[in-house]
């Protein structure tokens, strides 16, 4: 009984925020225009650049050659193209263990590469670049099903972990209203999923391995920073038991600005700059990793700013009238 009084007077006399409050609550329309923005922008980018899926999701084959010197990786896409006819992707680096050059090739495929084409490819890259020793290390055909399999699986992923935020969020929130505000973060978390597939299909990249990582770090980050928010909301609850809920999100979406633009300052800052000396170096495939993060490191920042706690409050205030 005593622990309960000395908690209660402990949250009765905490320190309330005196900056200023901004009114987040009044940029409804603001938002829904962002969203509709960001969904047209990738609806936009896939009519007109289309999805440029990556081996391991339409399947093809994989061939690794060890080399010497230096070798165009354009003259060797041109080279295995005209074999193929279809788009060929080519990357140098190095092996882990034998610290040998190595250049790989891939390309999308529905039958894979038989040992006549292999061989006729081989000599065809063989004889347009003779100085470069070329020798055939490593050859893999990439069935499509496993990678639509492996889709699937992280699309469950991602649907079975909004389904378990949703839960939480209710579980720990349910004094100021937990399950609407569940469904909320998941409409945020579907903002920033959008923004990073937007960002992927208008530069062009390949939907990869690579993505998918993106996809998981941003719906990390953006519910982490979420939740911080609605703890906001739920401690002035305790201390301001008349305000509206409107004045509970401005208050908590205030007193979390400055942590967020730093944190957000911080992590897109270390994006800038991987992304800054992968263009320097040349390793421009992991441009698909840095750029779509950084983007989506944004849109966490924002969303959980504005996306989550706003439309909570208009779904809150919608229901009341009601």
């Amino acid at each position: 009984m005593s622990n309960n009084k000395k908690k209660k007077t402990s949250a009765a006399s905490a320190p309330v925020y005196t900056g200023k409050v901004y009114d987040f609550c009044s940029k409804k329309r603001m938002i829904l225009g962002i969203v509709i923005g960001v969904a047209a922008a990738l609806l936009l980018g896939i009519i007109i650049r289309g999805v440029n899926l990556a081996i391991e999701f339409r399947g093809g084959t994989m061939l690794t050659y060890t080399y010497t010197g230096d070798i165009s990786t354009d003259s060797v896409q041109e080279t295995v193209k005209s074999i193929v006819n279809t788009p060929v992707t080519a990357r140098t680096g190095e092996s882990l263990d034998s610290g040998s050059k190595q250049l790989t090739i891939s390309f999308t495929s529905n039958e894979g590469l038989n040992v006549d084409r292999q061989v006729e490819l081989t000599e065809s890259l063989q004889a347009a670049n003779p100085d470069n020793g070329l020798e055939l290390f490593d050859s893999n055909d990439v069935s499509p099903s496993s990678g639509r399999e492996f889709l699937l699986k992280c699309l469950v992923a991602i649907i079975f972990a909004a389904i378990v935020v949703v839960i939480y969020i209710a579980i720990r929130f349910r004094k100021i209203g937990g399950w609407s505000a569940g469904v909320c973060s998941v409409f945020a978390l579907i903002h920033d999923l959008l923004v990073a597939l937007a960002v992927t299909v208008l530069f062009g990249f390949e939907f990869n391995s690579n993505i998918v990582a993106v996809i998981l770090t941003i719906l990390g980050y953006s519910i982490n920073n979420t939740i911080v928010i609605y703890d906001r909301i739920r401690e002035n609850r305790s201390l301001m038991p008349k305000a509206s809920l409107n004045e509970l999100i401005n208050m908590g979406c205030s007193q979390s600005l400055t942590r967020s633009i730093r944190t957000s300052i911080t992590t897109i800052g270390t994006m800038l700059v991987v992304t800054i000396v992968v263009l320097i170096s040349g390793y421009t495939s992991l441009l698909s990793f840095s750029v779509p993060l950084m983007f989506g490191l944004i849109s966490g920042a924002y969303s959980s700013l504005f996306v989550a706690p706003v439309t909570w409050s208009w779904w809150k205030n919608r229901a009341a009238k009601k």
